[in-house]
């Protein structure tokens, strides 16, 4: 049941404000000024606020202000007979979710209780849902040649500096760009990655730039580009070096420029975006061969970060395999397994050709098929070594 406090110096509107609330199942608590209102909420967890704006001691302002300010965050609706535009103006850019003038609307009010009931259910599944998957996008290792890359990660993601991720098939690129951006100013702006290797070469101009109503046969309406959804963001393109030279040669303008130009349109568009690059080719041996433009290489590779192969970094495989059972055990709703030591030192014994991500597929499949515990009979069993 959700808990509502009502902060109010008129009596009648608290009793009114509770008797109404009540019906609708809701739990309520009062109080009588602002200084009361602000101990309460720093000692208990509601998820809502009903708070008046002129109160003696303490006004409904400085309670939302004061608010704010600690770990527990719960909604406010902020309700007065003397409101103005200018105040509910004032209110929302403090946080409040709306302002209702009294006497209130029963209507509206019960609307505006229940819409900001769901907002902080949706704000709290936000919070879980981050939470999840920063877990689920933890760079795991200790080992020297995986620490190299953090430390680079630490001191590159701060700045707009562009960077060029390398490495073979598996090893864990894309999560390398998504600790960049979790790490830089632009965290809170859209993280747009597109895999240029599995777009057709003549779609990949219309998916980077986005296309005009009619510049080809399937374009029935507008649309907007990667480069414009991550505007104010980072731009994560893989496989870059798969990449068409038409399409290369747009990239460079929009790099050099900021700037760029739908499919079809004539008129240039600005755009603020951090581009991270990845790729498993030799860059130089591609650009001798004339498949990659070597203008483009050097505005895409002012910071280069190599990411090892699992073979190089072998003492790692005891955390993953680690990480890996905790996670595949949250996906399936099972008790996480153990693994047998020999059966880790039997998984440190193969070449791991398809790296970070061959190591996942195999433990899910030990989790599946093994027994209560992985052995390294289950290992010579569903192992492809």
């Amino acid at each position: 049941m959700p808990k509502i406090l009502i902060i109010d110096d008129e009596k009648v509107i608290r009793s009114t404000l509770k008797e109404i609330l009540e019906y609708e199942k809701y739990e309520i608590f009062e109080a009588e000024d602002g200084e009361k209102g602000l101990e309460m909420i720093k000692n208990e967890d509601f998820d809502l606020i009903l708070c008046d704006i002129k109160m003696p001691k303490m006004d409904g302002m400085e309670v939302l202000t004061k608010a704010s300010e600690l770990s527990r965050q719960p909604q406010f609706i902020m309700i007065s007979a003397h409101g103005s535009i200018e105040t509910a103006v004032e209110a929302t850019k403090k946080g409040a979710f709306d302002f209702i003038p009294k006497p209130p609307d029963l209507n509206r009010l019960l609307l505006t209780v229940r819409n900001a009931l769901d907002k902080k259910d949706l704000v709290q599944e936000t919070k879980v849902l981050k939470k999840k998957l920063s877990k689920k996008l933890d760079m795991v290792g200790e080992s020297k040649a995986i620490s190299i890359v953090k430390e680079t990660i630490e001191k590159v993601a701060p700045t707009d500096a562009r960077v060029l991720i390398t490495g073979p098939n598996g090893t864990g690129k894309e999560l390398v760009s998504h600790w960049i951006h979790q790490k830089s100013n632009r965290e809170k702006a859209p993280f747009i990655a597109v895999n240029c290797a599995a777009i057709p070469a003549e779609l990949i101009e219309s998916e980077l730039f986005g296309h005009e109503k009619g510049s080809f046969t399937s374009a029935v309406k507008q649309r907007q580009g990667k480069f414009e959804q991550a505007n104010g963001g980072t731009l994560f393109l893989d496989e870059i070096g798969d990449m068409s030279l038409s399409a290369q040669a747009k990239v460079l303008r929009a790099l050099q420029e900021h700037k760029i130009t739908r499919v079809g349109g004539d008129k240039d568009i600005k755009v603020d975006v951090r581009v991270l690059a990845a790729t498993n080719k030799n860059l130089k041996n591609e650009i001798a061969e004339g498949n990659f433009r070597e203008d483009l290489y050097h505005r895409i590779s002012v910071i280069l970060i190599q990411v090892p192969p699992l073979k190089d970094r072998k003492e790692d495989i005891p955390l993953l395999v680690d990480k890996f059972l905790g996670d595949i055990a949250g996906e399936y709703g099972t008790t996480k397994k153990e693994i047998d030591k020999a059966a880790i030192q039997k998984l440190q014994e193969f070449p791991w050709t398809g790296n970070i991500r061959e190591l996942r597929n195999v433990i899910e499949r030990l989790v599946i098929l093994g027994g209560k515990s992985i052995s390294t009979e289950d290992i010579k069993k569903y192992a492809d070594y």
